[in-house]
């Protein structure tokens, strides 16, 4: 068994231990994101693995620094090392709350400093050419075609997370101001916001359902993107996450894009809007970032050697 699979075995093994499994779901009922959820319990038990490799010493500010130290030896990146103590500062909070450690110690280790990042980390996006040419992928004289043309529209077109496309309903789509939206979209920490949709991809949308009768479930509120049956057909479920994620990964690889992921389409509506002259603050409130610099680490860097800042200054010699 190599190095991996046994560290893949030990980690499930710790995690069943009635001992441990509390304490992970301590920190996880405090969490509202299942995808949160998902990566601070890998976060945990690969923590409380590493413990118990230690000889499970006494938890400390000392410990946990000494296991900051260890993952960037093995050449994490820092986004992975700073959300692993994000996980492990709420454990001693949690822990402190509920009477499991003492206060101070919880303090020692919320004090346990992140690991600052060199630059910023662009992360991936399409050119306009690209993303043109992955919207005109799917064969739209099918079902599938017109569903998954749909769902890349409202990805890049509006910028929605995948869980966010995959829970669209008719409801969410409206029209204020004389132009389509997604009304009242509960998005990332439970904000809701509004989100404008291009006549393009409300096309899209309009192509699908009208080529298929999408019947309204009054369980899921009438979601519009439904499963499609190998045979060709709607079978009527709902589709989740995952299953936009897939539909993303289908078309890439068909187009050559690669290790390109329904995240990549969300930085790809930020960039490409942001090159059409949209406002910061504008693509901020269409993504429901919290804080401006999430959107500006979406948008990344480039240099503009023509038209430079010191052109801009206003000053001369006389």
């Amino acid at each position: 068994m190599s190095t991996k699979a046994l560290a893949i075995t030990k980690a499930q093994e710790l995690t069943a231990q009635d001992s441990v499994r509390p304490i992970i779901d301590l920190v996880l009922d405090g969490l509202t994101s299942e995808h949160s959820k998902r990566a601070y319990e890998r976060a945990l038990v690969d923590f409380l693995a590493w413990h118990a490799e230690q000889g499970r010493p006494p938890l400390s500010k000392a410990l946990v620094q000494r296991y900051k130290v260890e993952l960037q030896r093995d050449g994490l990146a820092p986004s992975t090392v700073n959300l692993r103590l994000s996980a492990i500062r709420k454990l001693a909070r949690e822990a402190a709350d509920n009477g499991l450690v003492d206060q101070t110690l919880a303090n020692g280790i919320k004090a346990v400093k992140g690991v600052k990042s060199a630059g910023v980390r662009s992360g991936n996006w399409l050119t306009r050419d690209q993303a043109q040419e992955l919207l005109n992928t799917p064969d739209v004289s099918t079902l599938k075609g017109l569903r998954d043309r749909a769902i890349l529209a409202v990805l890049i077109g509006c910028g929605l997370r995948r869980s966010e496309a995959a829970a669209l309903t008719f409801d969410h789509v409206a029209q204020r101001e004389g132009r389509w939206v997604v009304i009242d979209l509960v998005g990332k920490g439970n904000r809701t916001r509004t989100v404008p949709m291009p006549s393009w991809a409300k096309a899209a949308i309009d192509e699908w359902t009208a080529a298929v009768a999408v019947v309204a479930d009054p369980m899921d509120s009438g979601r519009i993107f439904r499963r499609i049956h190998k045979g060709g057909y709607v079978n009527g479920d709902k589709m989740s996450a995952q299953a936009v994620a897939d539909v993303v990964r289908e078309y890439a690889e068909v187009c050559g894009f690669e290790n390109l992921a329904a995240h990549d389409l969300r930085r790809t509506f930020a960039k490409l809007a942001h090159k059409g002259g949209a406002g910061l603050d504008q693509i901020q409130l269409s993504l429901g970032h919290a804080s401006i610099k999430t959107t500006e680490r979406y948008l990344g860097t480039e240099q503009d050697l023509v038209s430079a800042p010191c052109d801009v200054l206003g000053l001369r010699l006389d």
